[in-house]
């Protein structure tokens, strides 16, 4: 298997944990150093895992694979992300509402886990489909 071929065998496997809100394996497939990017900010996994577990607990949030490309050790990945928002998250009451949008990842890859990862998303989007008030 090439080097890109096992770069994006990491990044479905990280995918099939994210939407099954698998957090070891989330862990277990994060160097340990491992520099979590997104739009809340940045950080190690276990200042990122709160986050995580509020997108995939309170608004539902699934990836669908759009694309991925690989140049080497380093992945782009392009996603519909969909969810109801179905819990309580980021202070905010459930709606029951549901959202849906395009999201990027980029991923670093090595010795077979992600060394870095950076994400990107309409979160005003999301926040309007969801129901919540945005802030002025």
């Amino acid at each position: 298997m090439s080097v890109e071929e096992e770069a994006k065998q990491v990044v479905r496997h990280y995918v099939e944990a994210f939407n099954r809100g698998d957090m070891n394996t989330l862990r277990a497939l994060l160097a340990e150093e491992a520099e979590i990017q997104g739009v809340f900010g940045k950080g190690l996994f276990e200042k990122i895992e709160p986050i995580w577990r509020q997108l995939i607990e309170g608004y539902g949030m699934q990836l669908d694979i759009q694309s991925l490309i690989a140049e080497g050790n380093v992945v782009a990945a392009r996603y519909v992300e969909s969810g109801t928002f179905r819990a309580p998250a980021f202070g905010h009451q459930p709606t029951g509402k549901s959202y849906e949008l395009v999201a990027m990842e980029w991923f670093e890859i090595e010795g077979g886990k992600i060394k870095r990862r950076w994400g990107a998303r309409d979160s005003a989007a999301q926040a309007r489909q969801l129901g919540i008030p945005l802030s002025a």
